[in-house]
């Protein structure tokens, strides 16, 4: 915590929060109904009881998180100034910030009439303090003062891979090879494998976007937004939602037909993903009818004519031209593994142990 003042931890999170639910929705609830009370009562009611069901169920095992007034986090964003803004989800916005001498993340989250934001952001905090992975968005802190929790995490300095493939680009931005694509595929499948496999029970993410991919000042690629995750049930396969969720493009057929969603779900997006940093494209385009085309349905129609390469990105096509056949290599397995992920069938897809284990060898030795 270089650069963060040492304070007492506001608490040490676990699984407790995942494996006894009635604790979270009754702290949930207890936020939500904070409105009419001063900040003091609110801190007091709401720390007050997280803090006893959590030492009750404490394992010992989890880091702790810190604990920071709302002037603090004021000051350190300068009044959450919209200059600031690093990327923002459906109910959240998230600022770059300076806090006490060093650079921080810090998380904000506002209600809207479609989303619960005191849901999501207590699925970040749950979920994000258990992990300790480098290439997830790591949790230092948050404030309790406020309605709704505002969280600190550590510094995205480098930008967030929309801006790297759409723009604006970050300052100083060099030419997006295909060996920094390949990185950042690997960093990210490390990160969803480790969820998949690290817990008790599997942890599928279920938000895998653009913006949900950050890089820290070293260009680490960093997952972040638990606000839709979930820990499949001891004994199930699956988690079933009744209205799904999700980016449309990146989300698996099943999911939206079934509201089934499993760790086959979460290899399917990291397939699109994979498109996405190979073509440089959106994840759909509309024509002068006002028809959408899928990114993922164009990459199949391109395939089956052995025209890729058409719409792979320029940038790749002109490394392609100066290193023919170790790049072409490359181009070509980093489809065939994407297309595997995007299978119809879940049980054709990889899992991500799986797509981490050949993403790494195409990053260190070639395919």
């Amino acid at each position: 915590m270089d650069g963060i003042k040492r304070r007492a931890p506001l608490f040490s999170l676990s699984s407790i929060l995942i494996d006894h639910p009635q604790i979270m929705y009754s702290c949930l609830g207890a936020i939500k109904n904070s409105g009419k009370e001063d900040k003091e009562k609110c801190i007091m009611r709401n720390g007050k009881n997280l803090l006893e069901n959590l030492i009750s169920s404490f394992n010992g095992k989890r880091k702790p998180i810190l604990s920071f007034s709302a002037e603090e986090l004021k000051i350190a964003t300068n009044n959450y100034d919209l200059q600031r803004v690093k990327t923002q989800g459906f109910v959240y916005q998230l600022y770059n910030a300076f806090l006490h001498g060093r650079p921080v993340s810090v998380m904000k989250f506002q209600n809207n009439d479609k989303y619960d934001a005191y849901e999501w952001c207590l699925k970040n905090i749950v979920f994000a303090s258990q992990m300790s992975h480098s290439n997830i968005l790591m949790l230092i802190g948050c404030c309790l003062e406020t309605q709704i929790p505002v969280l600190v995490f550590e510094s995205v300095s480098s930008g967030i891979l929309a801006n790297y493939i759409h723009g604006p680009r970050p300052s100083h931005f060099e030419p997006f090879l295909l060996t920094h694509r390949l990185k950042i595929a690997m960093e990210i499948a490390n990160a969803l494998a480790y969820l998949h496999v690290g817990f008790p029970r599997p942890i599928v993410f279920k938000n895998i976007k653009l913006s949900s991919i950050l890089f820290d000042e070293d260009h680490v690629a960093k997952l972040f937004d638990f606000s839709l995750a979930e820990s499949i049930p001891d004994g199930e396969t699956h988690i079933k939602d009744a209205i799904p969720i999700g980016i449309m493009g990146f989300v698996a057929t099943e999911y939206v037909t079934t509201g089934d969603y499993n760790e086959k779900c979460d290899v399917f997006s990291f397939g699109v993903l994979l498109l996405v940093l190979l073509t440089g494209q959106k994840l759909y385009s509309i024509d002068e009818a006002g028809d959408r085309h899928w990114l993922l349905n164009r990459v199949k129609k391109h395939i089956e004519c052995n025209t890729f390469d058409e719409i792979v990105d320029p940038v790749i096509r002109e490394e392609l031209c100066i290193q023919s056949s170790e790049k072409d290599k490359q181009v070509q397995a980093f489809v065939e593994l994407a297309v595997k992920c995007v299978s119809e069938s879940a049980e054709d897809r990889p899992t991500m142990i799986d797509v981490a284990k050949q993403l790494r060898q195409a990053y260190r030795f070639g395919w």
